[in-house]
Parts: C-alpha cells; sequence; structure tokens
C-alpha cells in the first residue's frame, strides 16, 4: 500500500508516521521549515499514549512522488479548489481521496438517496471548482478527532483522540476502505468504517460550528467557553440549531448537546484550529465549518437564527482582519473557504 499525505501538518503527519510505524509506503508533502525538519530528521511524535519516530520520505513536489492508492489530504477545505496542480500527479487509475477535513464536504449529497441527492453545496465547491479537482467517486469520508498542534517544525504533540472515522458516500462497506483501517488500526490507530459516516461528519460539525467561532469572536480556550454559562447557552442554542439541520438532510447523529459539550470541555484549555488561525494570519474555515451550515439552512428552510447570527459576526471578522492599525485584512475567497 502507497500512500501519499498532502498537507503533512500536525493531522498529516500524525497519520503518516503512524502508517509509517505500521510499514506502510508512506511519502509526506509539506514545505518550508517543517518540510527541512522532516527531512532532516522525520517525524517526531510526543503523545500521552507513547512517543514515536518515523522517517518516512518527504517533499513539497508530488511528482517526485507518483500515484498512490490512498492521497490522505491534511489541507484546509479552503485549499481544496486550487489543489489541482499538487493533487494531479499522485493520482492513478484506482487512487482513493481522504480529506481529513473539518465541517461539510464538498461530496456530502454524492449518492445519497433522497431529495437531495447530487446537489451541490456551494460554499465548499464553489461553481464545481472542488468537484473538478477532488472527484467525488475517489473520496472516501473521514471524520478525524484527534487533536495534535506542530510543537516546533518536525514535532507532533498529540494531545488526545485516536479516532479517525471513514467511510464511503454511498454507505457501502468497500475493500479500499477495510483496506485503509486496517493500515491506520496496524498504526496503532483506531479507523472504523462507518456505513452512516455523515452522523459522524454532524457529530464533531456540532462542536466545530459552535465552538471554532466563537472562540474566534472571543478568544477563548475550549474549557473558558464551555465553563462560562452564558457562552455556554449559545453554544448549546448552535448545537440544537445544527440537529435540526442534520435531521432535515436526513441525518441521525446520537449524541446529546450536554455529551457533546462536556466531550469538548474535557479537552482543557486547548485553543480551536479557527483560533490559532486567526491569531496567525491565515484564512479562516468559515466556508466548510459555517457558511455549508447556513446555506444547508436554507436548502431546507431551517430557521437557524443563531447560526445565522454567528455567521454574519464571523463573515465581517474575516473581512476586518485583527490588524492593530485597523487596515482591513484581505478577504479568503468564497471559492475556497480542527476541533474536537
Amino acid at each position: 500500500m502507497k500512500v501519499a499525505v498532502l498537507g503533512a501538518g500536525a493531522i498529516g503527519a500524525y497519520v503518516g508516521a503512524s502508517l509509517c510505524k505500521a510499514g506502510v509506503d508512506v511519502h509526506l508533502i509539506a514545505r518550508g521549515p517543517h518540510l527541512a525538519a522532516l527531512r532532516a530528521d522525520g517525524v517526531r511524535v510526543i503523545s500521552p499514549r507513547g512517543s514515536f519516530e518515523a522517517h518516512p520520505p518527504a517533499t513539497d513536489d508530488p511528482a517526485e512522488v507518483g500515484p498512490a492508492d490512498y492521497v490522505f489530504i491534511g489541507l484546509k477545505a479552503h485549499a481544496y479548489a486550487a489543489s489541482g496542480p499538487l493533487v494531479a500527479p499522485l493520482l492513478g487509475p484506482h487512487t482513493a481521496l481522504i480529506a481529513a477535513q473539518n465541517g461539510i464536504p464538498w461530496w456530502y449529497f454524492h449518492r445519497l438517496e433522497g431529495p437531495y441527492e447530487d446537489h451541490r453545496i456551494e460554499a465548499v465547491d464553489p461553481g464545481g471548482g472542488t468537484s473538478a479537482v477532488l472527484a467525488p467517486e475517489r473520496a472516501i469520508g473521514c471524520v478525524a478527532y484527534p487533536a495534535a498542534v506542530i510543537e516546533r517544525p518536525g514535532v507532533i504533540r498529540h494531545l488526545e483522540g485516536t479516532r479517525f472515522a471513514i467511510g464511503e458516500p454511498d454507505g457501502t462497506v468497500s475493500r479500499r476502505c477495510l483496506d485503509f483501517s486496517a493500515a491506520m488500526v496496524a498504526g496503532g490507530l483506531r479507523c472504523p468504517v462507518e456505513p452512516r459516516l455523515r452522523d459522524d461528519i454532524w457529530i464533531k460539525l456540532m462542536g466545530n460550528v459552535a465552538l471554532n467561532p466563537i472562540s474566534a469572536l472571543t478568544r477563548g480556550t475550549l474549557a473558558q467557553m464551555c465553563e462560562h454559562t452564558g457562552v455556554r447557552s449559545v453554544i448549546a442554542g448552535l448545537m440544537a440549531e445544527t440537529l435540526d439541520i442534520a435531521a432535515r438532510v436526513g441525518a441521525r447523529p446520537e449524541i446529546s448537546i450536554e455529551r457533546r459539550i462536556d466531550g469538548a470541555r474535557k479537552v482543557g484549555h486547548h485553543r480551536t484550529s479557527m483560533l490559532q488561525d486567526l491569531e496567525t494570519g491565515r484564512p479562516l474555515e468559515l466556508e466548510a465549518i459555517v457558511a455549508a451550515v447556513v446555506e444547508l439552512a436554507d436548502l431546507t428552510g431551517a430557521p437557524a437564527p443563531t447560526l445565522r447570527a454567528v455567521h454574519a459576526l464571523t463573515d465581517l471578522l474575516a473581512v476586518a482582519g485583527t490588524s492593530k492599525t485597523g487596515t482591513a485584512a484581505p478577504r479568503p475567497s468564497t471559492a475556497t473557504g480542527r476541533t474536537p
């Protein structure tokens, strides 16, 4: 089995190192100082479950890797539509694409029986640009639950979680899913193949759609947001609206709002990926996490007043940026766009 990790950041390098430990032919694609460290010293994973090192080849040129059996995509969702030149050299006739993204994936309605089958979600597939680069037929869905950060170039601090749920868009249990799952398990990770993966998508999205934007607006950590009485109430309201939208598109996430909030609180004083992006001046993952959910609310007639308010606030935040001088930062293109 040959696996290319496109975007070997915190989660991508963690997965790549774990697969390498299992004997899989892994190739990491990264850039900058992180790439230099990966080339020189490999990946060092610091984890409460046991630290380890792995030394897969690393490059910034996918052409050096060539076609793979699986491409594990660690890029943020807002980068997908422009990823064609990176993805193309990695594709063979049967290459599967596994995107460990937050939020609603571009393939969400692909082969989903019902009134919305093959409906395109503009927020995550603007003009069909993402599907043109990442063909839905190649997609294996993935919901990544672990929390990890790049502590310094080449060094990944794994905070908690090992579960990467995967599944086919049409709900079948395919050989390609079973083979990838077996490799992940051999590397020490949990990787169940879920026929109803969309339920997992909404369980994680309950946290992402509430905690990510509120953290960006308040600069609060997971524990701070969940322990503040007023903010916790807003979070619960956002989660309730999200569950309503999920039900309207046929999903049945089986988790209570209180349990979902408490799960996030137990992670502690962790800054969400959106807050980290805000603090470092990177584009925010608003399209997949917030805008796509609002689009589904429009599609299904869900009122979602709190979600719409948060969408407006974070939309302005993305426009205004964080410059102390008051100069507006460039807005992430709407044609492009991890928390427990």
